[in-house]
């Protein structure tokens, strides 16, 4: 059995997440009745850790409030601790864990190494703190993180005058050798692999000399949403992102300011539970949804009804209904064609949703999922179909035909999204075992207990 290296942290109020795992893995349970669950969830991975690199250049000490914690999010403290910033954990109100004070470096430092793990937004908005920082950084993560793609942001950075070591790979592990100063100034790069090295670039843009010109080359630009959050971030604490034309982003030198945030909740982690309403039936709420935001989970809303769901959002509460059974006995989940472009993370659970719906589903635009924690595309069809499922890989998506599936063990790749993917199907199918459910600390460290708590 794969064990993830992360385990829950200390603070998990939910004691062992893995209670129902085996030595073959986590046995997915069945559903057996029409859901009725009210659940709450942490706070957003993405803006989390966005806030914790702003907090960490800004001018003065920064509160978090209910941030996530989970793997990715420590290793983003862990990081930005070796160059030299400051933590507190202060008692908590949200019921997932501590706030968190962020007290900035007076001068970052390198001669350290930051453990990526698999985590993008470590590998990809890091390295341009350590370039800020004086002294050497090497930047190394697990074996799967080296096939991540890095060569936007490597490229990047070295078109700015960073000298930065990596072996001719463009990818984990590469070492920044810091001066504590980055010119900055104009700057092409392709970021067509993955948004992220736009955000990573805008997040310390403002700490550059010259500031920061920045233009998109590549022909497409994924996951625009998290672009929006990154400038949504910055404008919060200051910091004005002008964008004068398509793929086109300026930054001026600036203060970045501390200020105190709320993290929302994740909504793409909501992506599993509220799916799981169409599989099982009856409803599913999540508390705490955010009336405005620039999360892309948020998109569940307007998603799921296409494939029958009714969706209800009342005050801060969000409930999915199932749509009515078809007469023939199916479920009432329509086949859908969607164009998933801005919303990759959003795919494998969706996928699964379409696996057990009673027409055909076809999913475009998602060409860069290939590069996420793994090729999901490839896992999504090779588990799909190692269940008698029908599934088809096309150049940028996924096609889906009805078919019984059957239990079975479901590889989760060390990715959090494929592990989740794995109890939605087995909701519906019995005797299916995700090998690695452990993945899901990535993200969501607690996700099996409240998976049982939904069911429960």
């Amino acid at each position: 059995m794969q064990i993830s290296k992360y385990s829950a942290p200390e603070f998990d109020p939910y004691g062992d997440a893995r209670q129902t795992e085996t030595d073959d893995g986590w046995r997915a349970p069945v559903a057996v009745a029409p859901l009725s669950a009210v659940l709450g969830l942490p706070g957003s991975k993405s803006l989390t850790n966005r806030e914790l690199v702003l907090a960490a250049l800004a001018d003065g000490p920064s509160t978090l409030r209910a941030p996530l914690w989970s793997r990715d999010t420590e290793l983003m403290v862990e990081g930005l601790r070796g160059l030299g910033t400051r933590f507190e954990r202060m008692p908590g109100t949200g019921g997932f864990g501590d706030d968190l004070r962020v007290i900035p470096a007076d001068e970052l430092l390198g001669s350290t190494t930051i453990d990526c793990g698999l985590a993008g937004t470590v590998m990809r908005f890091l390295p341009a703190v350590a370039a800020l920082a004086l002294g050497p950084t090497t930047f190394d993560g697990d074996e799967a993180a080296y096939r991540r793609p890095m060569g936007g942001m490597i490229d990047g950075l070295r078109a700015l005058g960073v000298d930065l070591d990596d072996d001719g790979r463009h990818a984990l592990p590469f070492t920044v050798h810091g001066t504590g100063r980055v010119a900055g100034g104009p700057l092409e790069i392709d970021a067509s692999a993955s948004s992220q090295f736009v955000s990573g670039l805008l997040l310390a843009a403002a700490r550059f000399e010259n500031g920061l010109d920045l233009r998109h080359t590549g022909e497409r630009l994924p996951s625009l949403p998290h672009i929006e959050m990154t400038i949504a971030a910055l404008h919060a604490r200051g910091i004005e992102v002008g964008d004068p034309s398509t793929g086109r982003w300026t930054v001026a030198p600036a203060v970045i300011r501390a200020i105190d945030v709320h993290i929302e909740p994740d909504l793409s982690n909501a992506a599993p539970f509220l799916v799981a309403a169409l599989v099982a039936g009856g409803h599913v709420t999540i508390a705490g949804w955010p009336g405005e935001t620039t999360q892309v989970g948020a998109r569940l809303a307007e998603l799921l009804p296409v494939f029958g769901a009714v969706v209800d959002l009342v005050d801060d509460r969000l409930t999915v209904r199932a749509p009515e059974p078809s007469p023939d006995g199916g479920r009432g989940i329509r086949g859908v064609d969607l164009d998933l472009s801005d919303a990759g993370e959003l795919v494998p659970n969706l996928v699964a949703l379409a696996a057990l719906a009673d027409g055909p589903s076809t999913f475009t635009g998602i060409g860069h999922i290939r590069h996420h924690e793994t090729d999901r595309i490839a896992a999504l069809a090779t588990e799909l179909n190692g269940l008698g499922g029908r599934v088809t890989e096309l150049d940028d998506g996924l096609r889906i035909e009805p078919a019984p599936l059957h239990g079975g063990p479901w590889r989760a790749y060390a990715d959090h999204r494929m592990a989740t993917s794995g109890a939605i199907i087995g909701l519906a199918v019995p005797g299916v075992v995700v090998d690695d459910i452990g993945s899901t600390s990535k993200t969501l460290p607690q996700f099996t207990h409240l998976w049982e708590q939904m069911l429960a």
